[in-house]
């Protein structure tokens, strides 16, 4: 028997994923590119709506209020998406919602002198526009970090054995949002999880015209279809004697959002009124705003390796930190309800279509902006059932996940301090948030729970992230575990080169400013 040579039980360690059809500089045709765009613009509707769907109600808010807010949102990640493309990253990333905001917002919601307003038209408004202050206030916090080069300072402790858990539970970590929410409604659900693998997998080498068409389309296709089918069993009464969280999961006719819809409606900032401004409010918030640029540098370098580019230097990493933050002031001004960060589904689709195009990205974000506008017909894309969309998610995360642990080929995983650092970082980013979660479904409180409304706030929404807990942790680790002599196990001679923008002649290629702006901020 011939010798096994060691070629053939391993791969290569790659710098730039293969195998995409396009990458971040390269574009199909024009028509192609402007259904990709939409149907990236579609699957960010899942969040667009969620966030708003379960926040507006609790305010007080009506559905003509909900709907708003959800014009609003699509309106702000339109115009955070261009920027950021442009002049941020200027990776394909759709900049969205993001749930992290979720637990100092329910405190403000639950802050005992907004609940005892009686009108609920003037308790929606005001804590509205409470949200809008803290929100304000704490973007602070990312625009600083980010156009001071201070994350890029701060990135420099990352290596790539570090940057495994958190970029993994970027997608692990939104577990709680893919098969529990499909089990809502697993008459559409489920056939939404099979159809969306069998054409995005099993029938990807069917060509039209010599284009993968059922690969790229996947998402848009079993949508259409299993959508149909849900107004069909809407249509024949199906749900007609289930219970209510059945009904609004699995109807097609309960989101009440066409009927709230106006025709035509322009967002603008502070439309809702003057912010107000609370320190307690404020301070709570900052943490949602840490957590947002945590997960968001996991997305980044999520999505560099999906658009077959090198991973952001340090320099490019802060600048769109810097972006972010401007979004978030967006999201503020505006009214939103909630922050701006990366959105994980919309990384994996450029996985899942093999497409990792900045115009693509570009083409989704003037979708988001004009449905915004037109209220009936954005309303319309808007009222699909959510389970359909976490089918999707069960996919679009796990292949996020994935991307973080292809890591592991440039580190050494026969390195028993590495697999100490990989094991206990991914354990515990799962295991903490979850324990915050449990806790405080079961005491109405989370484990922090003290007088200090806004130290509670700031504890709970840090350890309700994975990929927060993941960092602090496999960072500590990575920097004071036998640091000084395990850089080559760590990965550290392959991730220097991409430190620094000059280091690498492909940084200039795939970020470097538009309109030769480079002249007037140099990159480092």
């Amino acid at each position: 028997m011939a010798a096994i040579k060691v070629e053939d039980i391993s791969h290569p360690p790659m710098d730039q994923l293969q195998g995409l059809e396009y990458c971040i500089h390269s574009s199909p045709s024009w028509v192609e590119t402007i259904a990709l765009g939409f149907q990236h613009y579609i699957l960010a509707l899942g969040t667009a709506v969620m966030i708003p769907s379960m926040l507006v109600p609790l305010m007080g808010g009506s559905d003509g209020d909900k709907v708003r807010v959800v014009q609003t949102l699509l309106f702000v990640e339109g115009i955070n998406t261009l920027v950021q493309s442009l002049f941020g990253t200027r990776l394909p990333t759709v900049i969205g919602g993001s749930y992290a905001f979720m637990v100092p917002i329910m405190s403000i919601i639950h802050d005992p002198n907004l609940a005892m307003i009686e009108d609920p038209q003037l308790r929606f408004l005001s804590t509205m526009k409470a949200v809008q202050g803290a929100v304000i206030v704490a973007s602070s916090i990312q625009i600083i970090l980010g156009f001071s080069q201070i994350w890029a300072i701060c990135s420099r402790f990352f290596s790539p054995l570090g940057m495994v858990p958190v970029i993994a539970l970027v997608g692990f970590g939104l577990f709680d949002r893919g098969f529990v929410l499909v089990g809502d409604c697993v008459e559409i659900g489920i056939p939404m999880l099979i159809l969306f693998t069998v054409i995005s997998q099993y029938l990807k080498k069917f060509h039209i015209r010599q284009q993968p068409i059922l690969e790229r389309f996947a998402l848009l296709i079993s949508t259409i279809v299993i959508w149909v089918y849900a107004d069909l069993l809407t249509a024949v009464g199906a749900y007609k004697h289930r219970n209510q969280v059945t009904q609004h999961s699995c109807r097609t006719d309960k989101a009440n959002l066409i009927s709230s819809a106006p025709w035509i409606k322009i967002p603008y900032p502070l439309e809702w009124g003057a912010p107000t401004f609370n320190a307690s409010h404020c301070f709570g918030m900052v943490a949602a705003v840490l957590v947002s640029l945590i997960e968001s540098t996991g997305a980044y370098k999520a999505a560099s390796r999906l658009a077959s580019a090198t991973p952001p230097p340090a320099h490019v990493l802060s600048r769109g930190i810097g972006w972010q933050g401007i979004g978030i002031l967006l999201n503020g001004m505006f009214g939103t309800l909630t922050g701006s960060t990366v959105s994980v589904e919309n990384v994996g689709l450029l996985g899942s279509t093999r497409i990792g195009s900045r115009r693509v990205i570009q083409v989704s974000a003037g979708f988001m902006i004009f449905f915004s506008m037109l209220g009936k017909f954005g309303a319309l894309f808007a009222s699909i059932p959510f389970p359909i969309f976490a089918a999707v998610y069960c996919v679009l995360f796990g292949l996020v996940a994935s991307v973080g642990l292809s890591f592991l080929q440039f580190t050494n995983m026969n390195s028993m301090r590495n697999l100490f650092i990989t094991g206990v970082a991914l354990f515990l980013g799962l295991s903490v948030p979850e324990y915050f979660r449990e806790y405080t479904s079961k005491a109405g409180h989370g484990p922090a729970h003290t007088r200090a409304g806004w130290f509670n706030d700031f504890l709970n929404t840090i350890f309700f992230s994975s990929p927060t807990v993941a960092l602090i942790i496999a960072v500590f680790l990575d920097n004071t575990l036998e640091y000084k002599h395990s850089a080559r196990d760590r990965g550290m001679p392959w991730w220097a080169k991409f430190r620094a923008f000059k280091e690498d002649g492909r940084n200039a290629e795939f970020y470097s400013l538009p309109f030769n702006l480079d002249r007037f901020f140099p990159p480092s």
